[in-house]
């Protein structure tokens, strides 16, 4: 199915989530919603990353186990992440055991504390791409939403030429839509006209 669909409780949603109740309030209340937060933009860039030849839903599964086994994605404490550090990772059955995306991680994490320290500053690095506001697009059925556009590229390479890994342009496109920089939710869907005006409650801890 690639149109939205009415549930039972009668809002009309994008097909992906399905019934699951994880999945489906995700997709209510995160996905689309515009991001700001540099540290929750990491996060989410980088569970993106462990996404890469899996579903969305195996990731959302387990991300609290992802928080819980890095750091609550602090992104100074993963830029410390040594060889032990790794090894635990990877005997770490809560999460996504892939050597080369740890380590991904990890090098993402000191180029993020490179543009922090730097400037602009990660989520001004980002947003920028799109002048601050969220592209609205007005799809009507999932077949014809992209898996990469032109602007995903743009910005996967000034990722990569940052030092950051697991950013391809599908993956960033991913990132965007999950992020609210881009709204592609279904126009029938009942998120469509409201996600791009919601502000998100702040769940990380500042330190």
């Amino acid at each position: 199915m690639t149109r939205a669909k009415v549930h039972a409780d009668g809002l009309t949603r994008c097909p992906w989530p399905g019934e699951d109740p994880l999945y489906v309030a995700y997709h209510d209340t995160e996905w689309g919603v515009p991001e700001y937060d540099d540290r929750a933009l990491y996060e989410k860039l980088i569970l993106d990353g462990f996404q890469a030849g899996l579903s969305w839903i195996t990731i959302l599964r387990k991300r609290d186990n992802f928080r819980r086994a890095f750091d609550d994605f602090e992104p100074a404490r993963i830029a410390r992440y040594d060889a032990r550090k790794v090894e635990a990772l990877m005997n770490d059955a809560g999460i996504v055991r892939n050597r080369a995306k740890i380590e991904g991680a990890i090098n993402s994490a000191k180029a993020y504390l490179r543009i922090m320290e730097d400037g602009p500053g990660f989520s001004t690095l980002l947003w920028d791409f799109l002048d601050g506001r969220p592209k609205v697009n007005r799809f009507k059925t999932t077949a014809s939403v992209p898996a990469a556009t032109p602007l995903s590229t743009k910005m996967s390479k000034e990722l990569v030429a940052r030092g950051f890994k697991f950013v391809g342009p599908t993956i960033v496109y991913a990132f965007m839509q999950a992020t609210g920089m881009v709204n592609d939710h279904l126009v029938s869907c009942h998120c469509h006209e409201t996600c791009g005006h919601r502000q998100r409650k702040p769940r990380l801890v500042r330190r």
